[in-house]
């Protein structure tokens, strides 16, 4: 059986590679997929805590984050190809170009 504190040490390694993403790539598709890094850290903590606790709380939490996130994706993915049909580029940057 893996202890709890490997789970929160993973997760915590990953929402930090997520956050770095963010905060130092300028590419739109880079900063979604580290979003979702962060999300999916955060998905990892609520099943170890599930697991640790023996309920399935966690894992219903887990479930609306997942819906959350696809939502995120949907919407993400349409203001990427919208920055790409008028600029020709996907750099966030160009982003606040969209502005009417």
């Amino acid at each position: 059986m893996i202890p709890l504190n490997y789970y929160l040490i993973l997760s915590g390694i990953l929402f930090t590679i997520g956050i770095i993403g963010v905060l130092y790539r300028r590419n739109t598709l880079i900063i979604f997929m580290s979003i979702e890094l962060m999300l999916n850290s955060a998905n990892l903590t609520f099943v170890a805590f599930s697991r640790f606790l023996g309920n399935l709380d966690g894992q219903i939490f887990v479930f609306f984050v997942m819906v959350v996130a696809a939502a995120e994706v949907v919407v993400g993915l349409a203001i990427i190809v919208n920055l790409y049909r008028h600029h020709k580029s996907i750099s966030a940057d160009r982003a606040n170009l969209l502005k009417w």
